[in-house]
Order: structure tokens, then sequence, then C-alpha cells
């Protein structure tokens, strides 16, 4: 699900730079917009209260966390939070270079959650021999993010 709302986004906001609106005249530009959509729906299933049914919710997600890190629900808010600070560092052409590198800093850093979670069968979640290759998908978009061409202003 999260790859394909990276993809639509991505679309979409190229099919705006199409039609002229200016910010999104490239596809690397609409690809960083895409992954800020993506973070911003996969961030806020960190803050669905559990017995929520329709999407992941942060019961869930700390079920994900494997047992040899510490305070998985504190961990859950935490990584939650740095996905919506990833988000919005994106958008903003003077601090996308770093929420970018950063972005791909902890796409890295939450593989090993969802290994485990594929191994384990911890809920709903897409299997293993997926996760990997979307999770190197995001990487690679998060750090097109950290490329800034010379022609591309910083405001």
């Amino acid at each position: 699900m999260t790859l394909i709302v990276l993809l639509v986004a991505t679309l979409v906001f190229r099919s705006l730079g199409a039609l002229g609106v200016g910010r999104f005249g490239t596809w690397r530009v609409s690809a960083v917009h895409g992954l800020a959509v993506m973070m911003v729906m996969t961030a806020s299933a960190h803050f669905v209260p559990a017995g929520v049914t329709f999407m992941p919710n942060r019961a869930d997600m700390a079920a994900m966390v494997p047992p040899f890190v510490p305070f998985p629900a504190f961990m859950v808010y935490l990584s939650g939070v740095l996905e919506l600070a990833g988000a919005v560092g994106l958008v903003l052409p003077a601090t996308r270079r770093v929420a970018a590198i950063c972005l791909a800093l902890l796409f890295v850093v939450l593989l090993p959650a969802n290994i485990y979670a594929a191994m384990e069968e911890v809920g709903e979640w897409s299997p293993l021999w997926q996760r990997i290759p979307e999770q190197v998908v995001y990487i690679a978009v998060a750090l097109m993010g950290a490329v800034r061409r010379s022609s591309e202003r910083v405001s």
C-alpha cells in the first residue's frame, strides 16, 4: 500500500508540473514530494489508538519492534515523529537535503523491525520478500532528494 501511495502521489505531483506548477517541474522533486505524502501516511499509523482495525495502529507497530530494542511503545512514537519531521523537511527546499539523508538513514535503522515483523509474522504485514525491495526504493527516493541540481534554488 505504501508503495502505491508513493507512486500515485509522485504521478499527481508530476502531472501538476506538466500543467505548469513550477515547483513540480522535475520527476526528482515530484518523487520527493510523493515520499513526503507517503511518510505522513505511514507516520499517522504510529499514533492511531489500539483497537482501530482499518489501518495499522500503535499496538501493531509496537509488536513489530524486535525484542532487543528497549521501550517499544516509545520507539513507535519516536519513529512516527521522525517520519513526520522528515516529511516536512522534504517539502521545504532549504531543508530537503538534510531531511532526505536523515530519512534514508531512518529507513536503514527501521529495516530490522520490518524483517522481524515479516519473519515472526507480526500482524498483517507484507511478506519479507516485498519489504526489503520496498525499503530500497524508499531509500533511493530519499537519496534523490539529497541531490541538489545547480539550477535549483534554495529558499
